[in-house]
């Protein structure tokens, strides 16, 4: 049974790194005492060693020690023996080149379905859904596809940021560049808000946090979804 968190960001303005989901973790990973942190996403271009150290002092509060999937000689081997995995933000194009490059996309898919307890922040909520079409990130890398894991039927737009309508900014805002996917592309977006997580129990995907989110689907009418909304549908 699929036991998944996946999270806009990793942390909110006021708290910590991970501070916000602490409630949610100690049940996400009861019983955990070591978790696989897969650092590709390098956010702000950082090392896969500061990114592990920086997982690392965000799980010490639960006592739960990090070690990274880039520590192993074969990160084969490090899926198959992982007991939990948190996958953390950054740019959701070079994670996405990365897990195909060493070919464990199906690996990773493997031990989500097998009910590893799997945290997502960001790009590795972004990788869960059909496709990263809809991550808000610069193309730096080229991946071998578009196809990501699909744990869940949908897309995710993480940070999701609705237009203000008293701003002078002429740019595009989310609402329309998810507008332009759906010209080309069928699946649903969930525009995900800061604060805001997913919680996917087997085949029941729940909305969690503070804020609405937003359901995009093609042909019709964006939609909010309150928190503690089913999302199966």
């Amino acid at each position: 049974m699929k036991n998944i968190i996946l999270a806009s960001s990793s942390s909110v303005h006021g708290s910590g790194y991970l501070e916000y989901l602490e409630p949610e973790l100690k049940v996400l990973f009861e019983g955990v005492t070591e978790i696989l942190f897969i650092p590709y996403a390098r956010p702000s271009g950082i090392s896969y060693d500061t990114y592990t150290d920086i997982a690392a002092k965000g799980f010490s509060k639960l006592g739960i020690d990090v070690k990274g999937i880039h520590e192993f000689s074969n990160p084969k081997i490090a899926l198959e023996n992982a007991k939990a995995i948190f996958v953390g933000g950054g740019n959701t194009f070079v994670l996405v080149a990365t897990l195909y490059e060493l070919e464990i996309m199906q690996d990773l898919r493997n031990c989500i379905e097998s009910g590893i307890p799997y945290l997502g922040t960001s790009a590795g909520s972004n990788i869960c859904g059909i496709t990263m079409q809809t991550t808000n990130d610069m193309p730096i890398k080229m991946p071998e596809s578009f196809k990501t894991l699909g744990v869940i039927p949908f897309n995710i737009n993480a940070h999701f940021i609705e237009a203000d309508k008293s701003s002078t900014h002429k740019g595009e805002t989310r609402e329309t560049r998810i507008k332009e996917y759906h010209v080309f592309n069928a699946a649903a977006v969930i525009g995900l808000k800061e604060g805001s997580w997913l919680q996917v129990l087997g085949n029941t995907i729940t909305l969690h946090g503070e804020l609405e989110a937003i359901l995009f689907e093609k042909n019709k009418s964006p939609k909010r979804v309150r928190p503690k909304t089913n999302l199966n549908h």
